[in-house]
């Protein structure tokens, strides 16, 4: 039998376990944000997390209900950074030995602040792919329990909660748009929205340099796409997984590529109208709602800001993008106030 997806009953047991540990995030309402894209436009904070990323609250569900055997042997993961910092953090946070692996050229803070929170990261292969294969041997060889950083039904159920935080406090909300990587988030998303109402629109984003699981949901099943580098490491994976797309496949209402140049605008963006520091990944979502704004003008919007992990460099580089031309509005409107 394959693995079955999370309910909103999973998700709601789930959040009972995190709020022990996690306060809610802020859901802003900032007014330049919705008067730029002419919809009630609502950022989730997740970039305010303690490990700046949503997959914290994952991380620590899935481990809260790991039995004393399981946790005696310890975890073990493969991450691009932001899905091993949530299993680091939640392996510290009940005493249990973590291990990551992580690409050759992960992102430099992300791999210091595995190690501070007590992680052994191991630096692995050209990209996440070819370090999860890795990692999936070091598993089998010791004995560990594997960590799948997407078929993991309670990682699904610890991430939906920030789904249901959003519907809470936005109980008339009209559609949500939510970065994908290897599907996690929007598969914790959908099993909120689609079960408190239907008609929300569930909307997810990838790069158009790596879109393996835009072009899996295309296809009903999932695929690998050998091909594409993107300096969005959240959103950077080969292979689509089982389980987020048989999730995806049925359930997501649109699914949107954007362009490197258009990610870094976002990050531009959320600077300037919202003053929120947000990695590449996590302004996916407001790239993704420059596309859709006629579509859902006058609308109620969550945009998922699903991370602010952004080495200083790499927000050097996208800010200079001020220098070129902007593609939605006049060149005399491009300077940050």
């Amino acid at each position: 039998m394959g693995l079955q997806p999370p309910t909103l009953q999973d998700v709601l047991r789930a959040q009972a376990v995190v709020r022990r540990h996690l306060a809610p995030t802020p859901l802003l309402n900032p007014p330049a944000v919705s008067e730029h894209f002419g919809f009630d436009a609502y950022l989730k904070c997740e970039n305010l997390q303690p490990i700046a990323a949503f997959k914290v609250r994952g991380g620590i569900y899935l481990l809260s209900r790991m039995t004393p055997e399981e946790r005696s042997r310890g975890v073990v993961t493969a991450s691009t950074g932001n899905h091993g910092q949530s299993i680091a953090y939640a392996a510290r946070l009940f005493g249990m030995r973590a291990i990551v692996y992580a690409p050759e050229g992960a992102n430099p803070d992300k791999v210091a602040a595995m190690r501070r929170l007590g992680a052994e990261v191991v630096l692995s292969g050209r990209d996440f792919d070819e370090s999860r294969v890795a990692c999936e041997a070091r598993a089998h060889a010791e004995g560990m329990r594997y960590i799948h950083s997407a078929n993991e039904p309670d990682l699904i159920a610890g991430v939906g909660t920030y789904a249901l935080e959003t519907i809470e406090a936005v109980p008339d909300l009209d559609a949500i748009i939510v970065p994908v990587g290897a599907g996690s988030g929007i598969c914790g998303t959908i099993t909120v929205m689609k079960s408190i109402s239907p008609d929300i629109q569930v909307i997810g984003v990838q790069t158009e340099q790596m879109p393996v699981v835009y072009e899996s949901w295309k296809a009903g099943r999932p695929l690998e796409v050998n091909r594409g580098t993107t300096f969005a490491d959240g959103l950077a994976t080969r292979v689509a997984f089982d389980l987020p797309i048989q999730i995806i496949s049925q359930h997501v209402d649109d699914f949107r590529l954007v362009s490197e140049d258009e990610l870094r605008w976002a990050i531009v963006r959320l600077l300037e109208q919202a003053h929120i520091v947000a990695e590449g990944a996590g302004a996916a979502a407001y790239a993704a709602a420059e596309q859709l704004r006629d579509q859902l003008a006058g609308k109620k919007v969550a945009l998922v800001v699903s991370g602010g992990n952004i080495t200083v460099d790499t927000y050097r580089w996208a800010l200079s993008v001020v220098d070129q031309p902007d593609p939605s509005r006049d060149a005399t409107a491009r300077v940050l106030g």
